[in-house]
């Protein structure tokens, strides 16, 4: 019995390493999908993961207080969901963007006090963090290399439109949160991948993002809030994308 159940673990571990080799043999044996990039218009699902922080800059009044010591941006992990539109303007060009396009997020910030409010929840060492659901409309600009049999490489550049759907700049019961307002603006660059299956496109993506806009609605009233002066989204994301 336990001969057969390894025989078993055995086929079925052959099946997960050759299966995706078995995949990758189709990129080589023929020229898939020959007419795929001369459609005027294709669409595909695009699904990812990010890292993203915000990068802020301290208020003038931050070194003339003493209830925060220290202020610092923590990385954190999110993922968006987005449909694509490509537009194809010549044999390297292609205009794209984004009519759906989710991304889930949260940010957080890290604050050291030197007499921290016990019965409020703080610590020495505070984490304040800030929940984005951010509707993101993209405008793109990508350049693509010749097809070689089933594989292609481009580049990517644009500029993006936000509106966070989750934002808490209108939250009057706020004393501990960092507020942020809901539009935003920002440029993006990215590098992917074509491959080219026999019924679709798998795209594999990097980009970064950078927030121009300033995100923080600064509250003097808030003790987490008035130390800080502007705030700027940063992203990296991996994406990829079935056409």
């Amino acid at each position: 019995m336990q001969h057969l159940l390894r025989r078993k673990i055995k086929i079925l571990g052959f099946a997960i390493f050759f299966l995706p080799l078995a995949g990758v043999s189709q990129l080589r044996e023929k020229i898939n999908l020959p007419d795929h990039d001369e459609k005027f218009i294709r669409f595909g699902i695009n699904l990812g993961m990010n890292r993203s922080h915000f990068s802020f800059t301290h208020h003038p009044t931050f070194l003339g207080q003493d209830s925060i010591m220290v202020v610092e941006s923590i990385n954190s992990t999110g993922i968006n969901l987005a449909w694509l539109v490509n537009v194809r303007l010549s044999n390297h060009f292609d205009l794209r963007t984004f009519p759906v396009n989710l991304t889930f997020s949260e940010k957080a910030f890290e604050y050291s006090l030197p007499t921290p409010d016990r019965p409020d929840g703080e610590d020495f060492k505070t984490t304040k963090k800030v929940q984005s659901i951010t509707l993101t409309i993209p405008i793109q600009i990508k350049f693509t290399s010749d097809r070689i049999n089933n594989f292609k490489v481009y580049m990517m550049t644009g500029v993006k439109g936000e509106y966070d759907l989750a934002s808490n700049a209108g939250a009057r019961k706020a004393e501990n949160l960092i507020k942020l307002n809901r539009f935003d603006y920002g440029a993006e660059a990215g590098l992917g991948f074509h491959f080219y299956f026999p019924m679709f496109v798998l795209t594999p993506e990097i980009k970064m993002g950078w927030g121009i806009g300033n995100l923080h609605s600064r509250d003097t009233n808030l003790k987490f809030s008035r130390a800080i002066d502007k705030i700027n989204s940063r992203m990296i994301s991996f994406s990829l994308t079935v056409e």
